[in-house]
């Protein structure tokens, strides 16, 4: 299983899911190697054999550099192209770009790569070089796994050379995709490009809500006979009840995410303003962090409503924990969310909450409040109404909580056991 990011060190959903995965995987009776380009040690390997591709030195995998590069069929192509040029001027710079890279492979063979595992600038050349190291590990370990999982697109040309270089079965896990990033003018078509090569060389492709199967099957082309829908859960265990002194008397409403487009802070912060003009004991606050982050403080402080907003930052682990406990109403207004396991965490501490009808959990939670992200009347209604009428509030907390109890990964992860076998059986 090649991943990116695994607890304790995280910086978004993905790394909590291949934890529960991997978790519930081992449940059913199936073992697991995890990749990941950054180890730092500390993670809880009961579940997963972890593997620091860091730690790995790439090794001539195949009999030559250009057999391996041909396998892996990846040609990075720099950044200092040059647009409208004709075809002898673009093949040729190709053809240049691809010496190039197997110079470069060739230059670093038994040496190793000294992974971030973050989301930096360099992020292109790590999902690169990742693929390298990636296809050394399938080679060294191809007689100890039978099928291949790679999560989301940074993994998928990992994924992609382990298959070409071992013949094993490839199944892909689509977490998110280029269209619920940004509008599709924002789309980065590298990103895109390695997604649908992904897609198109994998056995199967798992979805984590039927949302994102119909983008894959739409806008990627992809065949619908192997695009599996498999709904994401949450792992509760070891957590529990946080109490806390919230040392205001106002009710809080909270938005937690990455403060950026796809997550639609803007309509939050509206229906925060229309919510204020009728009560004013109630508080607000937005954490996370991301590109938006600073437009939205200028927003709220244009519609006045400061004294009743606050910005938290980026919150991890027993913060969120603590966060949800001091919350009366959670909301979650995504422009486009795949699925959206916030929502399943606040429920779990007995948080009525909203969320958009744009996302993969509005097609499993059936006690969330749903409305369109783009609604701020509708969704300030909900928030009112969940903040004045008690039983309204307390019912939807104790349906939440039971409805998200019997969202197991143990139940989620039997049925990525089953695609397993058709693709080993195929």
């Amino acid at each position: 299983m090649f991943g990116w990011e695994f607890p304790p060190h995280i910086a978004g959903g993905l790394g909590t899911a291949c934890y529960g995965i991997v978790k519930g995987l081992a449940n059913n009776g199936v073992e697991t190697i995890f990749v990941m380009p950054s180890a730092s040690g500390d993670e809880d390997q009961s579940a997963a054999r972890i593997i620091n591709a860091s730690d790995v030195p790439v090794e001539s995998v195949s009999s030559s550099v250009d057999e391996f590069l041909d396998k892996v069929k990846f040609v990075r192509i720099g950044s200092n192209m040059i647009p409208y040029v004709d075809p002898d001027e673009f093949q040729e710079m190709v053809e240049s770009e691809k010496r190039l890279q197997q110079e470069n492979f060739s230059k670093h063979i038994g040496q190793k790569f000294r992974f971030s595992g973050r989301y930096g600038s360099n992020l292109m050349e790590e999902v690169a070089r990742y693929a390298m190291v990636g296809g050394t590990i399938a080679m060294e370990h191809k007689d100890e796994f039978d099928v291949i999982h790679a999560h989301d697109w940074l993994t998928y040309l990992a994924g992609i050379a382990a298959k070409e270089l071992t013949g094993k079965p490839l199944v892909v896990h689509v977490h998110a995709t280029s269209y619920d990033r940004g509008t599709e003018d924002m789309i980065d078509s590298r990103v895109y490009s390695i997604e649908k090569r992904g897609m198109e060389a994998a056995d199967r492709v798992i979805t984590v809500s039927d949302l994102t199967r119909n983008i894959v099957i739409n806008k990627y082309g992809i065949d619908p006979g192997k695009v599996v829908t498999v709904h994401n859960a949450v792992d509760f265990s070891g957590r529990d009840n946080v109490k806390v002194d919230r040392g205001i008397r106002d009710k809080v409403v909270t938005f937690l995410g990455r403060i950026t487009f796809q997550k639609g802070p803007e309509y939050f912060i509206e229906a925060a303003a229309e919510v204020l003009k009728r009560t004013g004991n109630v508080h607000f606050v937005m954490a996370g962090s991301g590109d938006m982050m600073n437009r939205c403080i200028r927003h709220v402080a244009r519609l006045g409503i400061s004294d009743k907003f606050h910005f938290t930052g980026f919150l991890r682990g027993a913060d969120v924990q603590k966060m949800f406990a001091m919350s009366d109403v959670y909301i979650m207004p995504s422009v486009s969310e795949p699925f959206g396991i916030s929502p399943l965490e606040a429920m779990r501490t007995n948080v009525p909450s909203i969320i958009s009808n744009q996302s993969g959990a509005a097609e499993v939670l059936k006690y969330a409040f749903k409305v369109d992200f783009w609604d701020v009347d509708a969704m300030a209604d909900d928030i009112y109404a969940l903040l004045n009428y008690p039983a309204l509030a307390e019912f939807s907390a104790k349906q939440g909580y039971d409805e998200v109890n019997r969202l197991k990964w143990n139940m989620a992860t039997a049925k990525m056991k089953k695609v397993y076998e058709s693709v080993i059986n195929k």
